[in-house]
C-alpha cells in the first residue's frame, strides 16, 4: 500500500489537480512539506501518550503520508528508505 500511495503522490506532483491536497502541499513548497511532517510527528506522541490505539494507528497514518510526500519533494523515493532498511538488516 505505501508503494501504492507514493505512486499516487508521484502521479499529483507531475499531473496537479485544483482539488488535491497533495498537489496543494507540492505547491506551497518545501517548507510547508516539512512543516507538516513535524506536525504530524508531534501528533504521534501525542496519540501514544493516552489517545489509544485507532488515534496512534491514524496519527502514523499521516506521518508516512507527508513522510512520503517529503521525499518525493526531494526527489528520493520509498525505494530508496526501502533499500536503506536492508543494508541495515545486513549488517
Amino acid at each position: 500500500m505505501l508503494q501504492k500511495l507514493f505512486e499516487i503522490i508521484e502521479d499529483r506532483k507531475t499531473h496537479p489537480t485544483e482539488k488535491s491536497y497533495t498537489a496543494s502541499l507540492f505547491s506551497d513548497g518545501e517548507d510547508r512539506i516539512l512543516q507538516k511532517v513535524g506536525e504530524e510527528a508531534v501528533e504521534v506522541i501525542l496519540a501514544a501518550k493516552g489517545q489509544g490505539d485507532q488515534r496512534i494507528i491514524e496519527e502514523v497514518a499521516d506521518l508516512f503520508y507527508h513522510t512520503l510526500v517529503l521525499l518525493s519533494v526531494k526527489g528520493l523515493s520509498l525505494s530508496d528508505v526501502e533499500d536503506e532498511l536492508r543494508k541495515r538488516h545486513l549488517q
